[in-house]
């Protein structure tokens, strides 16, 4: 009696273990809005449909392969149709930097309409790329990752020539590297003229060097520094100030060929100057560089990139971004283990991410805050909303305190919680949202224009069909409940479209 008592409380014990699993287990619907909401911007009109019925993990799989997936056409000639996005860096700088006004002879005036000629017409270009991109783009998590690295590798676009060089900057060396390797990634970055200038390795020559003279006389370890406290190894990654001063002087003489650009098809924007390069013994993190110019700095990049420090600090970053602020140190040291077993395989230490348990943990089901541009694109796209006018929301984002390209310090923005719920904040989300319901917003007709008479407002049914399983039912009956014209402004300025 006893022992048959025992395996129907065993056997009860059981049941009621596996019902609690499978209640915390995400349903089919939940799952496709977790990586809609993870690896998107949030889900457009019928998104959450179609990934349900293709299946997440066949969602996973296209995402990481975004070339396998089709552009459209007609965003293709939107972007073709921006005259400053399709100039090269030296094409850029020809045209709008200092070549295009006598450099040497023109008055303060001249020097500032210069500056104002660039920041009309390549910055508003820029911008509405980018936003087209985050909006419309159904290669959706390559979209995510190139505002993942720029943020990692963050160049501020106020600075002087960074202006010219910002949106080459995401296209060509972020962009096509941002699900590659990171090796590759790194090494983009380090030869790009934005980066280059915003941190100053432009100027830096070594001590006594023959051509050291000038603006560019004297070392410069801001590159140096930022590059292994911010880019690879990490602020606790065991590097010393010696290593600063060793790798600055392994990077001297990599610079910007302001000579020797032309306005024409050639992009050759970096310079090796051996003229200004340090060719004397040099000590890296406990190795020995041999002497070789160049070489020496693509041999530092080498041992940045497969450090272990640098695949902790790169897979934290992950983790945090994909999973939680707080992400669970195991899946950390499984992600590390997997960027070093494939030389920084980008695209490898996301599906193992994806693939992992915590990834899919209820506890993190739309448990992340989204910040001002995450929130602001998922409502663009959860609307249907199309960008014609960029400015409003450029000037948006300003507003709310993460502008485009407007971090000034090397360190880029922050994605936690922390730094971005506060009642302001709020308070602003919920106005720009509203703005967005009746369809009238500036933002979907062309600057200067007045809104068409016969436009139709945000359709609320369509809306909570789209960001299903968004809200709960009590939250919907609340909503349907509600005037129509309000019911838009409550879905997303809902606690629950402020998550993720």
């Amino acid at each position: 009696m006893q022992t048959s008592l025992r395996n129907g409380l065993i056997g009860l014990l059981a049941l009621c273990l596996c019902s609690i699993a499978s209640a915390q287990a995400l349903t089919s619907q939940e799952k496709a809005l977790h990586v809609l909401n993870r690896l998107a911007y949030g889900p457009r009109p019928g998104d959450v449909a179609a990934v349900e019925k293709m299946g997440v993990q066949r969602y996973i799989e296209a995402q990481l392969d975004p070339d396998h997936i089709r552009f459209p056409a007609d965003l293709q000639a939107r972007l073709d149709g921006l005259p400053t996005y399709n100039l090269n860096a030296s094409q850029l700088y020809i045209q709008y930097g200092p070549p295009s006004f006598p450099a040497n002879t023109a008055t303060p005036e001249e020097k500032n309409a210069a500056r104002q000629r660039a920041a009309k017409e390549i910055t508003p270009a820029s911008h509405l790329a980018r936003l087209w991109m985050a909006t419309e783009s159904p290669r959706q998590l390559q979209e995510v990752m190139t505002e993942f690295w720029f943020n990692h590798f963050n160049v501020f676009e106020g600075k002087e020539w960074v202006r010219y060089w910002n949106a080459d900057y995401e296209k060509n060396a972020i962009r096509p590297n941002a699900l590659g390797n990171f090796r590759q990634l790194l090494g983009a970055v380090a030869h790009h003229p934005a980066m280059l200038y915003y941190l100053d390795n432009w100027l830096s020559s070594g001590a006594n060097t023959p051509q050291a003279k000038g603006r560019f006389k004297g070392l410069n370890e801001n590159y140096a520094r930022e590059l292994m406290e911010l880019h690879t190894l990490g602020v606790n990654g065991g590097y010393s100030q010696a290593d600063v001063i060793s790798l600055a002087r392994i990077l001297s003489g990599w610079t910007i060929a302001v000579r020797e650009m032309k306005d024409d098809a050639d992009d050759a924007t970096f310079i090796f100057r051996p003229g200004r390069h340090d060719t004397g013994d040099k000590q890296f993190l406990g190795r020995v560089i041999p002497r070789g110019g160049q070489q020496e700095g693509e041999v530092a990049l080498d041992m940045l990139a497969r450090h272990p420090a640098t695949a902790r600090f790169i897979s934290t970053k992950l983790a945090q971004y994909f999973v939680s602020d707080q992400p669970d140190p195991e899946l950390v040291n499984q992600l590390s283990q997997r960027f070093l077993a494939t030389n920084g395989d980008i695209k490898s230490v996301l599906r193992v991410l994806f693939d992992s348990p915590q990834f899919w943990a209820r506890k993190n089901y739309q448990s992340q805050f989204k910040t001002p541009y995450q929130y602001v694109i998922s409502s663009l796209r959860a609307t249907a909303t199309p960008v014609v006018n960029g400015k409003p929301v450029s000037g948006v984002l300003n507003q709310f305190g993460m502008p485009l390209y407007g971090w000034l310090t090397p360190e880029g923005y922050k994605y936690s919680e922390e730094a971005w719920l506060n009642p302001d904040a709020l308070l602003r989300r919920i106005n720009f949202v509203n703005g967005l319901s009746n369809g009238k917003s500036p933002i979907a007709r062309p600057e200067g224009t007045q809104p068409s008479p016969d436009v139709v407002p945000v359709d609320p049914v369509q809306l909570l069909q789209t960001l299903s399983p968004t809200l709960s039912q009590e939250n919907v009956t609340t909503i349907s409940s509600s005037p129509a014209n309000l019911q838009v402004g409550l879905i997303l300025g809902s606690p629950a479209f402020m998550k993720r």
